[in-house]
């Protein structure tokens, strides 16, 4: 035991134990990627299944039909001649038919500023209350006047007033029903379901004057084609990358593909024939919109608040019209209605690549660990290394090899490598405050105003430090050490909020673990050039020009988002991302050099 002791212990002083953790890091992030791309195969992913029994869905006959069809068409006259009016009078209007149905109504305002730009409006809605219980739950059916591509909701509004007064007929509700009509996607639904409960600013969104139970989930409804429709498409993302329990989706899919016949569609494959490509590119897609956490539809703003929600989309020409998206929305509810208590058995946290196909979060999350934790190996390697001084090769024996050559140690100078780092995270709050409240026509120039800066500023802040403070090879890796310490740290916790969003940055930062300061001028500019290649803004600017986006688009999407909704994206891009990549390109660049001290503690090892 004693020799196996020491046998170890002089394998870890042994200097060639610091050649493996680069290459360790390295195989991490290969098999963290080559992961992702496994997990569409059979053999990694299951097949969707109903784990709360209670929902039963399909399993009861719909009524939705018949007389109610000519409902229907009267109040499509009544939306269409409402078409170019204004919120308030086409809320004067829906006000009066819900009343006439003998629901209670209300209306709420709500303002919010983003962008240079003013998002207000009105809601209304208004509350089924069920005959059969006692206002401590209810189900939501939403229908917004306009969807995200500020569409006419024109049949999505007649459908739900058609529903409001089916259901209104029945007996057989245990949950009161709100119905929400506000005039956006974005903006309406998140006021109200913030007023809801009771998080919202009193100074932008009005409280609402009656309120019904916990809300058990919600429903909505887009509709703007005009033709009949061949399948229905299920927009399930929410805010921050949040997801509905697995067990909503199921019961749509069943209920539509099953009992009404219908094909589902996710994450708009319209054509998906099961295939590994296939499943791989509908995997991709919701992982994008996972990570960049924007509000999908109505239902989005629903899920921060632990309320399983969705969107239905119908698309496609086929011969289904809309009783049978009636009918959709009336077996869900009946199912929901079923619930004895909140939909908690099934998966918060999973990747769907199919309609009936699957991967849960035990699955894929090691892909995202192990691209978090080639940042630790790394920053572990880099600390230890910056507490050895290699011995010159002349001072140990002839035969000695130069890998074998024995290590001496020596202090860590911590002052200048945390101060670094510090003004690395400090100079984050710039950019996160700039793209958050430029107005919106100055968003573009501030962009390639700052994407100039962005890549002229770690030049001139190398020069700075080197010519100030001549900071040695130690200190180089002790910066890029914590930079990456609190790099693997943000993403591994991460990981387990938004798992894509871990990813996608994980990926990109992926160059840091690697480039390394140089007295070689040609290497430190291939690093810079390599770190400005992923650079926040580069990335972003590559990502507008392969989807035919504008920049601008794409900010005021950000700033809407982060003042209307609360999408934390732009916080981990700005405040984690970013400072790790400055402090990269410091380390890139410098011109490390040796202090008095050191050489002296060469000369005397």
């Amino acid at each position: 035991m004693p020799r196996l002791l020491s046998s170890a212990l002089a394998l870890r002083r042994d200097p060639r134990i610091l050649k493996i953790p680069p290459y360790l890091s390295l195989l991490c992030i290969l098999v963290g990627a080559v992961w992702l791309f496994l997990l569409p195969l059979n053999e990694y992913s299951r097949r969707t299944y109903i784990s709360e029994n209670a929902l039963l869905p399909g399993q009861v006959h719909t009524y939705f039909g018949g007389s109610d069809q000519n409902v229907l068409r009267a109040y499509k006259q009544e939306v269409n001649s409402l078409v170019g009016k204004s919120n308030v009078e086409i809320n004067d209007k829906l006000e009066s038919i819900v009343r006439g149905l003998g629901l209670k109504t209300a209306r709420q305002n709500f303002t919010y500023h983003a962008a240079g730009r003013t998002f207000e409006g009105e809601n209304l809605y208004a509350i089924l209350q069920a005959p059969r219980g006692d206002a401590t739950e209810a189900i939501v059916l939403v229908a917004a006047w306009e969807n995200v591509k500020h569409e006419v909701n024109k049949n999505g509004v007649p459908l739900v007033l058609t529903l409001a007064r089916y259901f209104k007929r029945w007996s057989l509700w245990s949950k009161d029903i709100i119905i929400l009509l506000s005039p956006d996607s974005i903006a309406g639904p998140q006021a109200w379901v913030d007023a809801y409960h009771d998080a919202h600013d009193s100074s932008r969104v009005a409280s609402l004057p009656i309120k019904s139970g916990a809300l058990q989930g919600a429903i909505a409804i887009d509709y703007v084609q005009e033709n009949r429709f061949k399948s229905v498409h299920i927009v399930y993302d929410g805010v921050n990358g949040q997801l509905p329990n697995l067990d909503l989706i199921n019961s749509v899919v069943n209920i539509a593909g099953g009992q009404m016949g219908m094909g589902v569609a996710l994450q708009e494959m319209w054509n998906h024939n099961d295939k590994y490509p296939d499943r791989l590119r509908t995997m991709l897609r919701g992982m994008l919109k996972q990570g960049l956490g924007l509000a999908s539809g109505p239902h989005s703003s629903f899920i921060p608040y632990h309320v399983d929600a969705i969107t239905l989309q119908p698309f496609g020409e086929g011969w289904q019209d809309e009783m049978a998206m009636g009918r959709v929305v009336e077996g869900t509810f009946r199912s929901l209605n079923n619930l004895l208590e909140h939909l908690h058995q099934s998966f918060f946290f999973y990747l769907l690549m199919h309609r009936e196909r699957f991967v849960s979060i035990g699955t894929y999350l090691p892909s995202a660990m192990l691209v978090a934790a080639n940042f630790t190996i790394m920053a572990i390697f880099l600390w230890m290394k910056s507490g050895q001084l290699e011995i010159p090769a002349a001072s140990t024996t002839e035969s000695s090899d130069k890998d074998d050559a024995p290590t001496a140690t020596t202090e860590r100078d911590l002052f200048l490598p945390l101060a670094i780092v510090a003004l690395s995270g400090s100079l984050s709050a710039i950019p996160l405050y700039i793209f958050n409240h430029v107005p919106e026509l100055a968003l573009t120039p501030f962009f390639y105003l700052f994407l100039l800066i962005n890549t002229l500023f770690p030049i001139t802040l190398s020069l700075i430090i080197t010519t100030l403070f001549s900071p040695t090879l130690q200190q180089y890796h002790l910066v890029k050490s914590f930079s990456l310490l609190l790099l693997g740290m943000f993403l591994s916790s991460l990981a387990t909020l938004n798992f894509s969003l871990a990813m996608l940055i994980g990926l990109l930062s992926a160059p840091l673990s690697f480039v390394k300061p140089s007295s070689s001028p040609v290497s430190r500019i291939v690093g810079f050039v390599l770190l400005n290649l992923t650079s926040p803004p580069a990335v972003l600017l590559a990502s507008a020009a392969i989807w035919g986006l504008n920049v601008g688009d794409i900010l005021r999407e950000a700033a809407v988002a982060w003042h209307v909704t609360g999408t934390y994206s732009a916080v981990v891009v700005w405040c984690v991302w970013w400072p790790a990549w400055l402090a990269g390109c410091v380390c890139v660049l410098g011109r490390p050099g040796r202090d008095q001290e050191e050489e002296k503690s060469v000369k005397k090892a």
